[in-house]
C-alpha cells in the first residue's frame, strides 16, 4: 500500500518556526517527486516546495528563504522547515508525491497524484 500521513502541524507564532513531517509507506523517495502544498481558506491550492530527494529543489517565491524541504532517503520520510513564519502562511499543509519518470519535477499540484490528508498551521501575530 502506498500512503502518505503529515504531522506537526500546530499553531505558531508569527517569526518562529514549524517543522511538518511526512511519513511515507510503499515509497522508495529517490524514486519520487516530494513536494509541500498549502490550501488556505477560498484560495487554490498552491506549491510550497518540490525536491527529487536527489538534491534539487524547488521553492515558491513566497517561501524562498524561509522555508526548507528536505528527505530522509532512510527512513521515507521528507520534511518542511518553516523559519520566519508569516501570518499570510496560516493555511492546510498537503505532503504529496508522484513517480518520477524524468529528471525534472513537477511543481503544480495537478502533477502530483498521492496525497496525504493534511495538517493545519495556523499564526498568531
Amino acid at each position: 500500500q502506498v500512503h502518505l500521513v503529515e504531522s506537526g502541524g500546530g499553531s505558531v507564532q508569527a517569526g518562529g518556526s514549524l517543522r511538518l513531517s511526512c511519513g511515507t509507506s510503499g515509497y522508495t523517495l529517490t524514486k519520487y517527486c516530494s513536494g509541500w502544498f498549502r490550501q488556505a481558506p477560498g484560495k487554490e491550492r498552491e506549491e510550497v516546495a518540490v525536491t527529487d530527494a536527489l538534491g534539487n529543489m524547488n521553492y515558491a517565491d513566497a517561501v524562498k528563504g524561509r522555508f526548507t524541504i528536505s528527505t530522509d532517503n532512510d527512513k521515507n520520510t521528507f520534511y518542511l522547515q518553516m523559519d520566519s513564519v508569516k501570518p499570510e502562511d496560516a493555511a492546510v499543509y498537503y505532503c504529496a508525491t508522484v513517480e518520477r519518470y524524468f529528471i525534472t519535477c513537477p511543481t503544480a499540484p495537478h502533477g502530483f497524484n498521492n496525497w496525504g490528508e493534511g495538517t493545519e498551521v495556523t499564526v498568531s501575530s
